[in-house]
C-alpha cells in the first residue's frame, strides 16, 4: 500500500517537472526575447513576466493532480494549461505591441503586468478544474 503511494508521488512529481520543463522551453522559444539571458543580466521585468507564467501553469498542474483520478486526465489538463498560458501571452503581445522592447529595457511595470495576467489566468484555469 505504501509503495503505491510512493509510486504515485514519484510519477506525478517527475511528470510535473517534465511538463514544467517543456512549458518553459516552449514559452521561451515563442517569445521574441531571451528571458534567461535577460534574467542573467539582472532584468527584473523578464523575471517577473516569466515567473508569473510558470506559477500560473504550475497552479493548473497542482489542481489537476488534486482533482483527476487518472494520470491521462492529469496530462491532458496540463496540455490544456500550457495552451492557455501561451494564448494569454499571444493576446498580451497584441494588446501591448512594444512589449518585448519594454522587457528588454527592464520596464518592471510591464513585466509585473505580464506576470500578473499570466498568474490570474492560471488561477482561473486551476479553479475551473475543481
Amino acid at each position: 500500500m505504501l509503495s503505491t503511494y510512493i509510486y504515485s508521488y514519484v510519477m506525478y512529481l517527475l511528470a510535473s517537472v517534465a511538463m514544467i520543463s517543456v512549458f518553459s522551453l516552449i514559452y521561451t522559444k515563442i517569445t521574441p526575447y531571451d528571458e534567461i539571458k535577460m534574467m542573467r543580466e539582472g532584468k527584473s521585468a523578464a523575471a517577473l513576466s516569466f515567473l508569473g507564467a510558470l506559477i500560473g501553469f504550475s497552479l493548473t498542474l497542482a489542481s489537476s493532480i488534486l482533482h483527476n483520478d487518472s494520470f491521462i486526465a492529469f496530462a491532458a489538463w496540463a496540455g490544456a494549461a500550457m495552451i492557455v498560458q501561451l494564448v494569454v501571452y499571444a493576446g498580451l503581445s497584441r494588446l501591448i505591441p512594444d512589449m518585448h522592447n519594454s522587457l528588454e529595457s527592464n520596464n518592471v511595470a510591464i513585466g509585473a503586468l505580464l506576470g500578473g495576467v499570466s498568474l490570474t489566468f492560471g488561477i482561473i484555469n486551476a479553479a475551473c478544474l475543481s
